[in-house]
């Protein structure tokens, strides 16, 4: 049977527990992975997922800040989190869904505002941790996985609403693509979402500072769903939710879609 994978930055998982519903009742895929939850693990607010049919879920969290979840209306076992570049940050957890495949749910930090590390901790920060998940990788070979989540770098020219203008922008800047790039080549990873759509301007994220989102449409793609070569094959229908940028009181971020005939 398929397995149909979404992936969203919610941007607090309790502000916007009413669009998580919303999602979930409307498109129904059967794991939903999270991002910048933004709480402890038991205050989650899990009952209402769970009326829906999620009864099952991972996570990793922390008061405030981070933060990634995977629910699920399949069975789910914790299979690793770790704390890249040692940060103390909620960014990554695994698990394997009802025995069929690995699932790593991953938020990348975001780097700040200057692509120099010298001048910017947090530009070092997200390149350390760009490095550890590629080490990792390489000494944990995966196998019929698949890595979803917020990457916060957009890879390919037609992946930023001007590619020039946005070189020297953080999400963009060459160092973080090549970075990006070798933890994709560490796990023979497939990007699933372009090898689905593979031409063409495609965003996942639009600035809140935008007065007019869908207008501008300065967009970026941020979010991203990647699978090994052992089951990207069976991947199809891939999609961004973009009207959910536009839902009352939104994320930023639109959730993405794959499924899975594994």
């Amino acid at each position: 049977m398929p397995i149909t994978i979404c992936t969203w930055n919610i941007n607090s998982v309790r502000l916007r527990e009413d669009l998580v519903c919303k999602l979930l009742s409307d498109e129904a895929p059967d794991v939903l992975c999270l991002q910048e939850c933004k709480s402890p693990v038991d205050k989650i607010p899990t009952e209402k997922f769970a009326e829906l049919g999620y009864t099952n879920m991972v996570a990793n969290g922390q008061k405030g800040y981070n933060g990634v979840a995977i629910l699920s209306r399949l069975p789910l076992v914790e299979t690793d989190r770790q704390d890249f570049a040692s940060l103390g940050h909620a960014r990554h957890v695994a698990a394997s869904v009802d025995g069929r495949m690995t699932i790593h749910n991953f938020y990348v930090p975001a780097g700040g505002d200057k692509p120099d590390r010298t001048i910017n901790e947090k530009f070092g920060q997200k390149l350390d941790y760009l490095s550890e998940m590629r080490d990792y990788f390489i000494a944990n070979r995966p196998e019929r996985s698949v890595l979803v989540g917020d990457l916060n770098i957009a890879p390919r020219e037609d992946d930023v609403w001007d590619h020039k203008k946005l070189l020297k922008i953080v999400s963009h800047t060459p160092i973080e693509i090549e970075a990006l790039s070798a933890v994709q080549s560490a796990g023979d990873w497939v990007d699933i979402t372009r090898q689905d759509i593979t031409e063409g301007l495609l965003y996942s994220w639009w600035s809140y500072r935008a007065r007019d989102w869908d207008e501008a449409d300065k967009g970026r793609r941020l979010d991203h769903v990647w699978a090994t070569p052992d089951i990207a094959p069976t991947a199809h229908s891939s999609r961004v939710l973009r009207p959910a940028r536009g839902w009352e009181k939104p994320s930023d971020h639109a959730p993405v879609f794959a499924t899975f005939d594994v």
